[in-house]
């Protein structure tokens, strides 16, 4: 048992049947639902923000959060507005996830984004973000935005405005997430780097004189859980590999929480003692598997983590 809260989030993995795998997953009794988003990618993908709306309506308590919303391909008052709509829509339970993207440059051309602009992109979204969740009438000279007497109506319910994580890699998103974000969210992530991310973070923090005593640190993990060991590892494995179009067999063991129950445990416990308070848990497993995945997670696994 930890001292701390531990909470725990998973992903809508299909942009199909939202209402009944969101209530399944509020019945589970995960804390978070998240839900990622592409224009374009390898596969079929959702909206978020669709998708997220969907949930709400379908479930009553869980909170729903962005993982992730790809800031940089949207005009950033617009998504402003959609943040603040889904708020108010779930009675204020959304949390904003942003990344960067990129790994799929032709969703950006297909947007009329360039690649290497989805850095600062982002920073300017954030900013716009923020300002505009917590303030009327604002004006903003930016790189990508301009405001003047802009003002979102209504407001989101959240006060003084919803939680926003930033999800990434790079030194640039650790220096974005001490600036702008509440918390950060890493994926593809070994415990070591984890711990290595939270000292950076808090580093950046004190550089620019932000207390980070409240700031939480997530990660972000892809999951299969199964009685067979090798059954779950080779269920992640193939399943990242087509998600990636790339071999993810040698990769399960470092990046995946993939295995059975007690070897899951026994990896999570490693992120936790490296300081997440928060972990997406993911399914990467096939299809007609999700359903007991989730299940096994939710009953054989995360319940060591329970305070």
């Amino acid at each position: 048992m930890t001292e701390n809260k531990i909470e725990f989030g998973t992903t809508l993995r299909s942009p199909y049947d939202v209402a009944r795998l969101a209530r399944q997953i509020e019945t589970l009794g995960y804390d978070i639902l998240g839900c990622g988003e592409h224009v374009s990618f390898y596969g079929d993908t959702a909206n978020g923000f669709v998708s997220l709306s969907v949930a709400a309506g379908a479930t009553t308590h869980i909170r729903l959060m962005s993982t992730i919303t790809l800031a940089p391909l949207y005009p950033a008052p617009l998504l402003a507005k959609m943040g603040a709509a889904l708020d108010i829509a779930s009675g204020g339970r959304f949390t904003l996830g942003v990344g960067v993207g990129g790994e799929f440059p032709k969703e950006f051309e297909a947007c009329g984004v360039p690649v290497n602009q989805r850095g600062s992109r982002t920073d300017d979204a954030l900013e716009v973000v923020t300002r505009t969740w917590t303030e009327t009438n604002v004006s903003y000279d930016g790189r990508y935005t301009k405001l003047d007497d802009f003002s979102l109506k209504p407001l989101p319910i959240q006060k003084p405005r919803p939680p926003i994580w930033v999800s990434g890699r790079s030194d640039a998103a650790m220096r974005r997430a001490a600036k702008y974000a509440d918390g950060w969210l890493p994926y593809m992530y070994t415990p070591e780097q984890l711990a290595e991310s939270i000292a950076k973070i808090k580093a950046y923090g004190a550089d620019i004189g932000r207390d980070m005593t409240d700031f939480k640190f997530g990660a972000y993990m892809f999951s299969a859980v199964h009685e067979d060991n090798d059954s779950a590892v080779t269920f992640a494995a193939e399943r990242l590999s087509t998600q990636y179009s790339q071999d993810f067999s040698k990769l399960v063991h470092k990046y995946a929480l993939a295995g059975d129950p007690s070897h899951c445990q026994a990896r999570l416990r490693e992120y936790i003692d490296s300081g997440a308070s928060m972990v997406f848990v993911s399914s990467a497993c096939p299809d007609d598997y999700i359903d007991a995945n989730l299940e096994m997670l939710a009953s054989s696994v995360l319940p060591a983590f329970r305070a």
